[in-house]
């Protein structure tokens, strides 16, 4: 039987509160409700996709920082969800100090490829949700991955800063991984009532054309509260704005 590989995701924008970790955890829970096998990993210190699951941190012994610090094998790190074709490999804080551990370490950039490249005969889809930083944590997932897929908040400024993160996505290219492609651009937070909206979705359709992804995420009060709830959306209001954007935006994926 032919093992078909994991395609990896990396979620990326160095801007916070951009909605970078709800896509991420909302997004795998919609692949993993159309059946399909999905990892995500939590790449973020603050590890809100790993509570924003339901996944107790203080109950955790080993989670992603000691897996890249070579002290754990990835499977020995996963940890379910509610959903069962959604694994979790969870981060907590200690994360943060990833980096200071290796810095003086050759191909310290490639921690998270090496301790993820037994995973990607097990699942469909790997989802790497990185912190708000180009960070030596953002660049293992982006050498990691296969593709990234960028949130942006239809908000003014929207696009600034967003030239760094593709300057990085490039030499990333050039040095690490040379397969690295943009999967999409994701508007977020799309307020229908604004004209702002529109003017920011039409500015980055202008400039990224068929990059960007055609389902935009609304403001959307129920996707807000469900991470308080430890849930994905669809497990806390299936019905809502917020929920049928996720599952239309798994379609688009699952359709690329």
């Amino acid at each position: 039987m032919i093992r078909i590989m994991a395609h990896i995701i990396c979620i990326a924008n160095q801007k916070g509160g951009v909605g970078k970790t709800t896509t991420a955890v909302n997004l795998s829970a919609a692949l993993a409700v159309s059946e399909k096998k999905t990892l995500l990993i939590d790449c973020d210190p603050q590890a809100n996709a790993t509570s924003g699951l339901g996944i107790d941190r203080s109950r955790l012994e080993k989670t992603l920082y000691h897996g890249m610090l070579g002290r754990a094998g990835a499977s020995s790190l996963i940890v379910d969800s509610e959903i069962p074709t959604l694994k979790v490999l969870p981060a907590d804080v200690e994360l943060i100090g990833f980096e200071v551990e290796m810095m003086s370490k050759p191909d310290r950039e490639k921690s998270l490829k090496n301790l993820i490249s037994g995973l990607t005969h097990s699942y469909d889809y790997i989802f790497l949700d990185c912190p708000p930083s180009l960070s030596l944590l953002t660049v293992n997932a982006l050498t990691a991955a296969h593709s990234v897929l960028i949130p942006l908040q239809a908000e003014y400024y929207a696009l600034e800063g967003l030239g760094q993160l593709l300057n990085t996505i490039k030499r990333i290219k050039r040095n690490l991984n040379p397969d690295l492609e943009v999967a999409g651009i994701l508007l977020t937070m799309f307020d229908k009532r604004t004209n702002l909206a529109y003017q920011v979705a039409e500015e980055a359709e202008n400039y990224f054309e068929e990059l960007v992804f055609k389902t935009m995420v609304p403001r959307n009060v129920r996707l807000s509260e469900a991470p308080s709830f430890g849930k994905p959306i669809l497990l806390y209001d299936a019905t809502s704005a917020g929920a049928q954007s996720y599952f239309e935006l798994a379609r688009e994926i699952l359709a690329s």
